[in-house]
């Protein structure tokens, strides 16, 4: 089998930016070590599968280069807006390991995904200290209007603020200890946000558990991060934000978040997706 694998980049307008995604558009009779290998010779942060059902919604599988995710924001945007750039716009109700999402692509094919219901918990004392210890980052450098914690909207992310965007700049960290921590918590990317103003702030995701240093754009955490900011009550009037994310990387993207009042409806993701043309994989599929 030969399934034709785009190359799609997410959170942006640019190929060169956002974050890249492999999309399968029928995965229908793939198996999942078949997805797996697929996901590991791609090499983005994610590829996701998507599996038509007969009552006109997806069935949806991710995978990272080492394993399976349960839900993946970018590769979401990605794989919608590709398909709606084929079958047209409109609703699709996506089916993944973590829950029900939706996902509305508009006229201008931006695309707003709607989370599971968040959750937001406590991060153990300890387990901060292993981060910042991986991070080689010291606890006088966080926002202590922003303390740490963990959010889920489909997945589950330590929420960590810096005071200063200097901070956040400075990533070098242990990856094999980070990656340990990680996936025995089943976490699945780390946080790390400065808040530029009450509507803007700047993300970096760390990704070792998926074999991946750093995603550009995590559609995932910035709905986790929303669910966050609610429960800190500290999201601006609006309840509207933006996410900037990938500018230490060269690969800038912008998220737009949305945190309804009742919560429990999900939290709203937005964002553009452009396909990336260098996949002769397209054309011939994938060995």
């Amino acid at each position: 089998m030969n399934p034709v694998v785009l190359r799609y980049s997410a959170f942006t307008a640019d190929p060169a930016g956002g974050n890249p995604a492999g999309v399968v558009l029928d995965a229908r009779g793939i198996p999942e070590a078949e997805m797996q290998r697929i996901a590991a010779q791609v090499g983005y942060s994610e590829t996701a599968f998507l599996l038509p059902r007969a009552d006109g919604e997806f069935d949806v599988r991710y995978f990272s280069p080492r394993a399976e995710v349960s839900f993946c924001g970018h590769a979401t945007i990605a794989a919608i807006v590709a398909h709606a750039e084929r079958n047209g716009l409109g609703e699709r109700v996506l089916h993944t390991r973590a829950g029900r999402v939706r996902v509305c692509v508009d006229d201008t094919l931006a695309a707003t995904l709607i989370s599971v219901e968040p959750q937001v918990a406590a991060l153990d004392a300890g387990d901060l200290d292993l981060i910042l210890a991986a991070l080689h980052w010291r606890s006088d450098e966080l926002d202590p209007a922003l303390p740490p914690a963990i959010a889920y909207a489909g997945a589950w992310h330590p929420v960590i603020a810096v005071a200063t965007r200097a901070r956040l700049a400075q990533l070098d960290y242990a990856f094999d200890a980070l990656a340990e921590l990680m996936a025995r918590r089943n976490w699945t990317t780390l946080n790390l946000v400065w808040r530029e103003s009450a509507a803007t702030f700047h993300a970096r995701n760390p990704f070792p558990p998926g074999g991946v240093v750093e995603d550009p754009a995590t559609g995932a955490a910035a709905a986790a991060l929303g669910a966050y900011l609610a429960a800190r009550d500290a999201l601006p009037a609006q309840r509207t934000f933006t996410i900037h994310q990938g500018e230490d990387m060269g690969r800038p993207s912008r998220l737009t978040v949305s945190v309804p009042q009742d919560m429990r409806t999900g939290i709203w993701v937005s964002g553009t997706a452009v396909k990336i043309e260098e996949a002769a994989s397209e054309a011939h599929g994938l060995g």
